[in-house]
């Protein structure tokens, strides 16, 4: 069984750091220095070897599980590392692997020779001795963070980033520097859990930042391209898909759509920095534009770089701005010709918005005074756009090219079951059926009762019938939804061996209704029904 470590935010689970940088930036807003970051990176021609003695070791997901332990395991992934450095007082190679690479700590020249080829790592830059770092121990250091990642078929994979930028690192979320590199958050994992996974020719990874999109792309697409504004992700990138063992990738500098012309693509994935922030002072967040015009100008330009049937999914944040519907702001995004399924997952007052993110960036721990004059700019910021809180959530878009373009826009804070790529891809085919299907079609269909769906009655107890039926998914969205007396009948018989107007002509005989007018009033039940995916056409 595939374990992922635990990557979340610690403010939200899938809006948190760990995302990528590829719109140009401008104004200083109180850069912070970039002096702290490594001046080189690791060669990648190394790849292959060291990925060999990780393996040997068991530095996988499931072999730090089992080191560590689930206690230390998940508090590692709080920034808490006193667990995971007891748990790793011992000799073994693996326990080295984490001292080294996860816990960033000195470790002896013997201990990492008998787990690593010592001279090489050192050779190609993937350690450094203590004393280059002004230290006076003896022992070696790591220059990047490479931590093991669970694939979607139990893959053993690594994601190489900036010491201390992963999310769960030895780190935690302390200053973070223009340029900086981060690592897996909780973000990061939700997006690729909710991209669909078919076998693609060519696939695009917006941003890439650390690779972690364009690794599952590889897996299903014959081409990558990875695009970011910030080179050193793009080196990342290349580390990221060498250790892991993937094909490379088309590897483009620049911003936005810029670096990859008129090209066009079956699957675009990006994860943006979607941060509505006064100015751009770190690149890996604040996209550059006002508002959030970033996330706007890449949903509408994604139209026109897919080929048809391609899909195009991003996270994105929007505002909710004073006197304007959200639904009809994110509506206005759609381009034409595609289909879309926007997802709302929280909304944040502008206040918790704001403090989130300067935490992210550990202004919280800077001077309080200028602390205070950042959280007065962002607030600034928001009150001249009228904006009264912020949404994230995800936006999926298929190139349908139907004049009349199927356009969900919903609400939905509750918890759901990763991944949903094969739901989205469910999501967009259903659509395709109802456009194509007036209600006599419909009652001339066949349909089944989606797998993983309960039925729950709900009334006083000792009623004879009760006040009313939910239907309930325990799988993907897992909806919920009333239905009356005929839509829980409809739903119990669907197995498709009878039509749906046969259906309904045997429940109309059951309670005693004209069947003519149950078939009249039923079809758009059932549409709901197929639409929020309790039933499965089989025609």
């Amino acid at each position: 069984m595939r374990r992922e470590r635990p990557c979340r935010a610690a403010r939200c689970p899938e809006q948190g750091p760990g995302r990528a940088a590829f719109v140009s930036a401008s104004g200083d807003n109180g850069r912070v220095s970039t002096t702290s970051l490594p001046v080189s990176l690791p060669a990648p021609e190394s790849s292959a070897r060291l990925r060999d003695a990780l393996l040997a070791a068991d530095f996988t997901a499931d072999g730090l599980l089992e080191l560590l332990g689930a206690p230390a395991y998940a508090a590692l992934a709080r920034s808490e590392t006193v667990p995971a450095l007891r748990a790793t007082r011992g000799d073994s190679p693996l326990e080295t692997l984490v001292r080294l690479f996860l816990l960033q700590q000195a470790v002896p020249d013997d201990r990492v020779g008998a787990a690593l080829p010592l001279d090489q790592c050192l050779a190609d830059g993937w350690l450094v001795r203590e004393d280059a770092y002004g230290g006076g121990s003896a022992g070696v250091r790591a220059t990047v963070d490479v931590r093991p990642y669970g694939g979607e078929e139990g893959q053993d994979w690594f994601i190489v980033s900036d010491l201390g930028r992963a999310v769960g690192g030895a780190g935690g979320a302390g200053t973070r520097e223009e340029g900086v590199v981060l690592g897996v958050g909780g973000a990061s994992t939700t997006l690729a859990g909710i991209t669909v996974r078919a076998p693609v020719t060519r696939a695009l990874d917006l941003g890439t930042g650390s690779g972690i999109q364009a690794l599952h792309a590889a897996q299903h697409a014959v081409h990558v391209t990875a695009t970011d504004l910030n080179p050193r992700a793009l080196r990342f990138t290349r580390l990221t898909l060498g250790l892991s063992g993937a094909p490379e990738a088309d590897l483009r500098e620049g911003s936005l759509y810029e670096p990859v012309g008129e090209d066009t693509y079956d699957l675009i994935v990006s994860n943006p920095p979607f941060v509505i922030s006064p100015g751009a002072r770190l690149t890996y967040r604040d996209g550059g534009m006002g508002g959030d015009d970033l996330c706007r100008t890449l949903v509408q330009g994604a139209g026109e770089r897919l080929n048809d049937g391609g899909y195009a999914q991003f996270l994105a944040n929007w505002q909710h701005v004073e006197g304007e519907e959200w639904q009809e702001r994110l509506r206005s995004w759609v381009p034409r010709g595609c289909d879309a399924w926007i997802v709302q997952r929280e909304v944040q007052d502008i206040t918790q918005y704001a403090e989130l993110w300067l935490r992210d960036s550990g202004d919280h721990r800077t001077d309080p005074a200028q602390y205070a004059a950042r959280y007065d700019a962002w607030l600034d910021e928001f009150e001249a756009r009228k904006t009264k809180g912020v949404g994230f959530g995800w936006i999926s878009l298929r190139k349908s090219g139907a004049e009349d373009p199927s356009i969900t826009i919903e609400e939905w804070p509750h918890p759901v079951e990763q991944p949903l790529g094969p739901v989205v891809r469910a999501h967009f085919e259903r659509q395709d059926y109802l456009r194509a299907h007036d209600d006599a079609a419909l009652l001339a269909g066949h349909f089944k009762l989606a797998d993983e769906v309960v039925q729950e009655q709900i009334g006083l107890p000792g009623a004879e019938d009760p006040e009313y039926v939910v239907l309930r998914q325990n799988r993907g969205m897992r909806r919920a939804t009333k239905v009356d007396t005929v839509g829980a009948g409809f739903a119990g018989v669907s197995d498709g061996s009878l039509s749906a107007g046969r259906i309904l002509d045997a429940i109309a005989q059951l309670l005693g209704e004209d069947p003519v007018l149950l078939r009249d009033r039923t079809p758009e039940a059932i549409r709901l029904l197929v639409e929020q995916g309790f039933l499965e056409p089989l025609d």
